[in-house]
Order: structure tokens, then C-alpha cells, then sequence
């Protein structure tokens, strides 16, 4: 019974009033704080910056004060310029705050390099997955005089005939030489 007298008393409720005043005080205090802090409200659009290179994306960001940081270059794209952008993070049209990092993939400056592994003497369906694993364009097909059908003879680049431990660019057109089956 003394507990419930003292919920009702007046020095519990004194205190109670103090504990819910200041309670208040601290939280309004807190939104005030947080909403100048982090600029609530306050964003800058991120432009596209796809297909763009260096020289003008950097003034671009440079006036919505963003920075910029390249993520990636190791993608090669035939289809944009070389050192121009790919890919960014956060997309184009999102809302950011001043100051924010924007991460950029550029465009590599050509296909890397690939050795030609053994091709020659296997199937045409075998070296065909094998090529094209590898980033390489199956080309056209010549058959030649030889015992073995649809065995790859050689293979050539441009005319140019291509042995074991060669390097090419990836995504070349790698032609093939398969036997007929005649002797």
C-alpha cells in the first residue's frame, strides 16, 4: 500500500515532471542539432557522367563540390573512348551531399593481351569453347586435305598464322584451318 501512496505523492510527481521536461529538452535539442549538422534537406543532383572523360567530368564535379575517385580501369570497352567513363556509383540523378565521393570505372586503354594456348589437333567443337573462354572471336572456317574431320589444322589471325604461346588481343577473330577427311 505505501508503494502505491507513493506514486501519488507529490514529491514523485515533482520528480516525474522534472524527468519528462528534461527528457524533452534533450531530445529537442538533439533534432535541432542533428537537422543544422548534417544539412537536412540540403543535396546536389549527381550528373551523368558516362561516355565523358577526365578533363570534363572534373570541372563538372568540381562545381556541385564533389569528389571524384577512380575505382577500376582494368574494362576495355571498343564502343568508348579511351580514359572515359564507364560506370559510376552512385548513378546518375541520385541526391547527395556536398563533399560525397563519387567512384568511377574508366574505360582501359585496349583488350589485354591473351596467349593462344594448344589448339591445334583437337576438335573444332573443343577448340571453339576454348577460344571463345578465353575472350577470342570463332571466325571462318577452310577446310584443307587431311585424314582427319573437323580437326583444327591451324589457326590464323589476319592472315597471319598463329602458333602455341602467341599473344593476341582479346575479342580477335581467330580463323580455322580443319581437315576434311580425305586423304
Amino acid at each position: 500500500m505505501s508503494v502505491l501512496k507513493y506514486l501519488f505523492s507529490k514529491s514523485f510527481l515533482k520528480i516525474s515532471f522534472r524527468i519528462i521536461i528534461t527528457a524533452l529538452l534533450f531530445f529537442l535539442i538533439l533534432v535541432l542539432f542533428l537537422r543544422f549538422n548534417t544539412r537536412h534537406g540540403d543535396f546536389v543532383v549527381v550528373p551523368d557522367l558516362i561516355g565523358k572523360n577526365i578533363q570534363e567530368f572534373e570541372s563538372e564535379l568540381n562545381k556541385l563540390d564533389l569528389q571524384y575517385i577512380i575505382s577500376d580501369s582494368g574494362n576495355y570497352n571498343p564502343e568508348f573512348k579511351i580514359n572515359s567513363v564507364l560506370d559510376q556509383l552512385p548513378k546518375a540523378n541520385s541526391k547527395v551531399k556536398q563533399g560525397r565521393k563519387i567512384y568511377l570505372t574508366l574505360n582501359a586503354s585496349d583488350f589485354e593481351m591473351v596467349e593462344i594456348p594448344k589448339i591445334t589437333r583437337i576438335t573444332v567443337r573443343q577448340a571453339r569453347k576454348t577460344i571463345e573462354s578465353l575472350g577470342f572471336v570463332f571466325g571462318e572456317i577452310e577446310y584443307v586435305e587431311d585424314i582427319a574431320r573437323d580437326e583444327v589444322i591451324s589457326i590464323s589471325h589476319d592472315g597471319k598464322e598463329l602458333n602455341e604461346g602467341d599473344f593476341l588481343k582479346r575479342t580477335s577473330v581467330i580463323d580455322f584451318k580443319l581437315g576434311n577427311g580425305k586423304q
